[in-house]
C-alpha cells in the first residue's frame, strides 16, 4: 500500500510544507564548519521526499527519552526537495520508489514498476543536490538488495517500511546524521593532509639545495610565507656554481599569492638554473626568462620581479642585474653594510616587451657578505602606523645585527624575527632572504 510521509498527529504545522515532530536533537548542520561543530541540543529538520499523493508515513510520533523536537519537511519529487533543501536540513529521507511504484509484489494499478537502475539514478541525483547531508533511504523488506546497493552508493543507512516505528526512525536519523558529520571531517582530514603533502612538494621545489660544491662561498637562507598562506608562496631563490668557477645565485618574486603564482615561481627557478648550467648570463638569461613568464603565466597582469648575480671565480668581483628588484646588501669589515647601486636598472619581467636588463660590475673586495632578499622584508609595518620598514630601515637593522657580532644563519634569523616583531606579527607577504659570505686568507 501507499507510503504515508511521518507526520506530528496532535502538534499543528508551523511553517509551510513544514510541520513539527519530536526527536533527539543531533550537532549543528551539516552545512557548518565540522572542525568547529560542538555538540548541543538544537531542533533537526528531516526532509522526507516521497511521492505518495494519499496521505504520509503513518508513524505516531518520532520521540527520544528528551522529547527534543525535530522539524519535517515533505516534497513530492526533486524539484520540490531542491526548494525545500535549505541549510538547517540535516537529513533527508527517500522513498525508493519515488519514480513510481515499487516493484515488490507487483506494480499498482495504473503505474508503471520502478527498476533498480531507476531507483539507484534518484538516489545519485539526491546526493548530487544534497552532497553534505545525511540520506537514508525507504524501502521493501523484501528489497534488502537494492537497500544495501543504495547505501554502496552513498545513503548513510536504509529503513524498511514495514518495520518502521517512531523509534527506529528517531534512531536512524541520529545516527545517520552522526555518520555523516564523521565522513565530512575524515574527508576534509584527508584532504588537509594531501594538500599538506602538495604543498610540501612544492616548497621543496620553491626552496631549493643549491649547487656550490667547490666554491669557498658560504651559503644561507631563510623563508617563511605571508601569514594568509599556509606554506604557499611566489618567491624564489637558487644558487649554482658553473664549470668554470662562477657562483650563480638569484632571487624573484612573483606577484600576487596562491597556487598558480608559487608554481610559475618553481618554473621560473628551474628555468633559471638550467638557462645559467647552460651558459646563459646576464640580459640573454632575463630576456629568455621573460619568454618563459610570458608563455606560463595564467594571465598577462602577473609579472616577476628578479636579482641576479654572477660572482668571478676570485671571488672579488660580480656582475648584477635587477629587474624590477630591490637591490642586494653588502657588508665588509671595517664598513658599515650598504646597499649596492641599483642605477639603470631594467623593469620586472613580464612588463615590456623586448626589454633589456644591464649587467653592472661590482667590486665586492676580500671579505665580505651579500645579501639577497624580497620585498616582503622591507614592506613590514613599523608599529601600528602606516610607516614601513623601507630599505633604509632595513639597513640599519642590519647594521646592528652585525655590531652584536651576527652572521651566517643567525644574522638572517635574527633579521626576520625583528621584522615580524616590528610588524606587530606575521607579515603580510612571503619573505625570501639568502645570504653569501667569502673570507679571504
Amino acid at each position: 500500500m501507499p507510503v504515508p510521509v511521518p507526520r506530528q498527529r496532535e502538534t499543528p504545522a508551523t511553517e509551510s510544507g513544514q510541520a513539527v515532530l519530536h526527536a533527539v536533537a543531533p550537532p549543528t548542520p551539516i552545512g557548518a564548519d565540522v572542525a568547529q561543530a560542538t555538540p548541543q541540543t538544537t531542533a533537526l529538520t528531516l526532509l522526507v521526499i516521497e511521492d505518495d499523493p494519499a496521505g504520509g508515513l503513518t508513524v505516531p510520533e518520532i520521540l527520544d527519552a528528551d522529547g527534543h523536537r525535530i522539524r519535517l519537511r515533505t516534497a513530492r519529487n526533486l524539484t520540490e526537495a531542491e526548494r525545500l533543501l535549505t541549510p538547517d536540513v540535516h537529513c533527508i529521507l527517500l522513498d525508493l520508489s519515488l519514480p513510481g511504484t515499487r516493484s515488490s509484489g507487483g506494480p499498482a494499478a495504473g503505474t508503471a514498476t520502478t527498476t533498480l537502475d531507476q531507483q539507484l539514478a534518484v538516489l545519485h541525483q539526491v546526493l548530487r543536490l544534497a552532497p553534505r547531508h545525511a540520506v537514508l533511504v525507504l524501502t521493501d523488506e523484501d528489497d534488502a538488495e537494492r537497500a544495501a546497493e543504495a547505501v554502496r552508493v552513498g545513503a548513510q543507512d536504509f529503513l524498511f517500511r514495514d518495520e518502521l516505528d517512531g523509534r527506529l526512525l528517531s534512531r536512524a536519523i541520529r545516527y545517520a546524521v552522526e555518520r555523516k558529520r564523521a565522513d565530512i571531517a575524515q574527508y576534509k582530514l584527508a584532504e588537509s593532509k594531501l594538500r599538506a603533502q602538495e604543498n610540501a612538494r612544492l616548497e621543496r621545489g620553491l626552496l631549493p639545495t643549491p649547487l656550490l660544491e667547490g666554491s669557498d662561498l658560504r651559503f644561507a637562507a631563510r623563508y617563511r610565507p605571508g601569514r594568509s598562506r599556509a606554506l604557499l608562496g611566489g618567491d624564489f631563490y637558487d644558487a649554482v656554481r658553473t664549470p668554470d668557477g662562477t657562483v650563480h645565485a638569484m632571487i624573484g618574486d612573483v606577484c600576487g599569492h596562491g597556487p598558480d603564482e608559487a608554481a610559475l615561481g618553481v618554473e621560473l627557478r628551474i628555468a633559471w638554473r638550467a638557462l645559467t648550467l647552460a651558459g646563459l648570463c646576464g640580459d640573454d638569461l632575463l630576456a629568455t626568462l621573460q619568454e618563459v613568464l610570458e608563455v606560463e603565466r595564467p594571465c598577462e597582469e602577473i609579472f616577476a620581479t628578479l636579482c641576479t648575480v654572477d660572482i668571478a671565480p676570485d671571488g672579488r668581483r660580480a656582475g648584477l642585474c635587477l629587474a624590477g628588484h630591490p637591490a642586494p646588501l653588502i657588508s665588509r669589515p671595517g664598513r658599515r653594510a650598504r646597499l649596492l647601486p641599483y642605477e639603470n636598472s631594467g623593469p620586472a619581467l613580464g612588463l615590456l616587451p623586448r626589454a633589456r636588463w644591464p649587467r653592472r660590475q661590482v667590486e665586492l673586495g676580500g671579505t665580505w657578505s651579500l645579501m639577497l632578499y624580497t620585498d616582503g622584508l622591507i614592506e613590514g609595518r613599523i608599529g601600528e602606523g602606516k610607516e614601513r620598514l623601507g630599505q633604509d630601515g632595513m639597513v640599519e637593522m642590519i647594521n646592528r645585527h652585525l655590531d652584536l657580532g651576527l652572521s651566517g644563519e643567525g644574522l638572517l634569523e635574527a633579521s626576520v624575527t625583528e621584522a615580524r616583531r616590528l610588524n606587530g606579527g606575521e607579515l603580510t607577504d612571503d619573505v625570501a632572504v639568502v645570504l653569501l659570505s667569502r673570507s679571504e686568507g
